[in-house]
């Protein structure tokens, strides 16, 4: 009995059993461990693609889960390359699959625009709300509703002062012409001949006739004068062309001015017209003082020396400079 104060430790059988069940509880808790710790891992790299990675932390997690122990360089170098073109592969994979999603999501808004664009025509409700039978009826009939709904122009609707380019250049081409055609005829009267009577005036009247062309100014009517008179009257040789006066109608017209200007203006001097140049009387059966009469009396050539001399004494006391915008209501009487 001096053995049972020390306790019962059981047979040699039921120790063999403590060691076994012992032994269980180890290898049990050496599994619990093992999965508690893969658990970890597995929470920690969630796999390959996990989101939010970049592709060369995804590539290092799983090359070390590849590479645990010791591999040699050419695994190494091997498994490398598999993982990175697997991850390669799945990310071209995951990008195809973005672009048809997105190009479905595209084809959807196309259709959405295009539904809404035909909002005006009487099946619009039914191309949004039926089935699809019904959009691709509608999408046949679809061209053949614009075409009954195209609008086209009234021929019975007045268009011409509407812009036209064609027609403006049509007529800035026939204005072009016109203007041409205006030029060449001027051109052509300008130098057409033109007989002037004329009166060399140095206190008497000495009547001459010279024939000149009607684009000639008065400067150069009166250079010829010049030399028509120069081997009869001696004061004409010795002057200049600029100290003579071409009096016409009681007018004293400037050299700048033509007979052609004169004739194309119909202009008017005191005594009667200045774009008659022979010498005529106004014969009339009835005197009539509401028609102007078509006196035309012959024009004066004078030096201006004697002009200034006697322009206080009758007829040079009635003779002014010509102004064009001067107009003569009635002529009044003249004396030659």
């Amino acid at each position: 009995m001096s053995g049972m104060g020390d306790g019962y430790v059981g047979t040699a059988q039921d120790a063999v059993r403590i060691r076994r069940l012992e032994k269980q509880r180890e290898a049990e808790r050496r599994k619990i461990q093992e999965l508690k710790t893969k658990s970890a891992s597995a929470k920690g790299q969630p796999g390959l693609l996990q989101f939010g990675s970049s592709t060369s932390e995804i590539l290092e997690t799983a090359f070390k889960k590849e590479t645990v122990g010791l591999v040699t360089r050419e695994q190494y170098v091997e498994k490398r390359v598999n993982i990175r073109n697997k991850i390669e592969e799945e990310e071209k994979e995951k990008l195809q699959k973005l672009q048809q999603e997105e190009e479905e999501l595209q084809l959807q808004k196309r259709k959405k625009r295009k539904v809404k664009g035909n909002s005006r025509l009487s099946f619009a409700d039914d191309l949004e709300n039926g089935s699809e039978e019904e959009d691709e009826e509608n999408k046949s009939s679809e061209p053949k509703s614009f075409n009954r709904g195209k609008f086209g122009k009234d021929p019975t609707v007045e268009t011409s002062f509407l812009p036209d380019s064609e027609r403006e250049a049509e007529e800035q081409a026939e204005r072009e012409r016109l203007r041409k055609q205006w030029i060449l005829e001027q051109e052509q009267i300008k130098n057409e001949p033109l007989q002037i009577t004329y009166s060399y005036w140095d206190g008497a009247g000495h009547r001459r006739v010279i024939q000149v062309r009607k684009g000639d100014t008065i400067g150069e009517f009166l250079r010829a004068v010049q030399q028509q008179l120069a081997p009869e009257f001696r004061e004409i040789r010795t002057t200049s062309v600029e100290n003579l006066l071409y009096v016409k109608e009681d007018l004293i017209i400037p050299h700048q001015h033509s007979f052609y200007e004169l004739i194309v203006n119909k202009a008017r001097g005191k005594s009667g017209p200045l774009f008659h140049f022979d010498v005529h009387e106004d014969v009339r059966t009835i005197a009539d003082a509401t028609i102007e009469k078509d006196e035309s009396h012959a024009g004066k050539v004078v030096e201006r020396h004697w002009y200034e001399k006697n322009k206080h004494i009758f007829p040079a006391s009635r003779w002014e400079i010509y102004d064009p915008t001067k107009k003569w209501e009635r002529y009044t009487i003249h004396g030659d």
